[in-house]
């Protein structure tokens, strides 16, 4: 392993030594206002030095998460910087992502006719980053202005077959499965391009195994709260990224109830995972699972590339938790009801 490599191994490994604590957690929980949290996480949290400047009397909820995703971003891409073997498409990768959360976001308010709140939302840290032109898509008022916006990118193929309906509402559910695929495809691309051996199967198997639970759980979501026929929840799976079979996945999507989608995910090899993670809501499955999985490998992995990947994970997830921990003390909830909603 070169020296670079043992670098990543060190530095991802000594950024996540500074990740909240149970016991972080616990005085967390003891907050009685939002104001108590700030001043904890600014006095013995890693996130002191991003939050230095924010007046905790006047926490904006939009404005705090867009300075933890602007510190997580500057983490990672950091650590990217250890090993060019694969940081630069691991990097690319974060954006992309990004890039596709706010065009979803966008397509979101473009069908409640609410376009104008995109700008306040937007996280100023990606402009330096994106191909995406923020300007002109802040100022899109229709789905034919959204596509001239992105005409010089590459989702402008993957969203110029959509057109809206009669009713001028677009289908965003179906846009958000192909520009997931898009950036999927870009990753396995990656890993199979520019890895070998025993870090390509571990990168390939966690990346599998995270769309196989997208996959439940879009299946769960799509049959409990939109009652769609099995034929049209077919048509929002991403297979030919994922372990589960073809026919396994259209089993799960003519089941009559959830309770046999339960059954038979847990019968192949990754739903083994639901009965270790322990959960409360079936919402909860997936991200459990992928905190478990980067957990174990950021401790065990000696691949840079996956220790690098599961930092993201891990950050990600510290990042929701801190996020859920601000809002439910700020809406009053006991601590037992958060406590349910925390992944640690």
């Amino acid at each position: 392993m070169s020296s670079t490599s043992y670098a990543v191994l060190a530095k991802a490994r000594a950024k996540y030594g500074k990740f909240l604590t149970d016991r972080d957690y616990t005085n967390i929980l003891a907050c009685q206002s939002v104001p108590e949290v700030m001043v904890y996480l600014k006095s013995h949290t890693h996130f002191a030095s991003v939050l230095s400047e924010v007046n905790e009397r006047d926490v904006h909820r939009g404005r705090l998460e867009m300075l933890l995703r602007q510190y997580l971003f500057n983490e990672f891409d950091t650590l990217c910087r250890y090993d060019s073997s694969v940081s630069a498409g691991f990097s690319r990768y974060v954006v992309e992502k990004t890039e596709v959360e706010q065009i979803i976001r966008f397509l979101i308010l473009l069908n409640s006719n609410s376009t104008e709140k995109f700008i306040f939302q937007f996280p100023a840290f990606l402009s330096k980053h994106t191909e995406l032109d923020v300007y002109k898509l802040a100022n899109a008022h229709d789905y034919n202005e959204f596509l001239s916006a992105l005409a010089n990118t590459s989702y402008y193929d993957v969203l110029k077959i959509y057109k809206p309906d009669e009713k001028g509402r677009l289908p965003v559910s179906d846009m958000e499965n192909k520009l997931y695929a898009k950036i999927f495809h870009h990753m396995l691309d990656l890993i199979n391009k520019k890895t070998k051996g025993r870090e390509r199967e571990e990168l390939l198997a966690l990346f599998r195994t995270i769309n196989d639970y997208g996959i439940f759980s879009r299946i769960l979501r799509l049959k409990k709260y939109y009652d769609l026929p099995p034929e049209i929840i077919k048509t929002y799976m991403l297979p030919e990224y994922s372990s589960l079979s073809p026919r396994l996945i259209n089993k799960m999507c003519e089941a009559e109830s959830s309770a046999e989608v339960f059954s038979i995910m847990q019968s192949t090899g990754s739903g083994r995972l639901i009965g270790k993670i322990g959960y409360k809501y079936a919402s909860d499955i997936s991200p459990r699972v992928q905190f478990r999985l980067a957990k174990k490998n950021i401790h065990f992995s000696n691949s840079p590339a996956v220790v690098m990947v599961s930092f993201m994970l891990l950050s990600e997830t510290e990042l929701m938790n801190v996020i859920c921990l601000i809002e439910g003390i700020r809406y009053k909830l006991d601590q037992k009801t958060i406590q349910s909603m925390l992944i640690h």
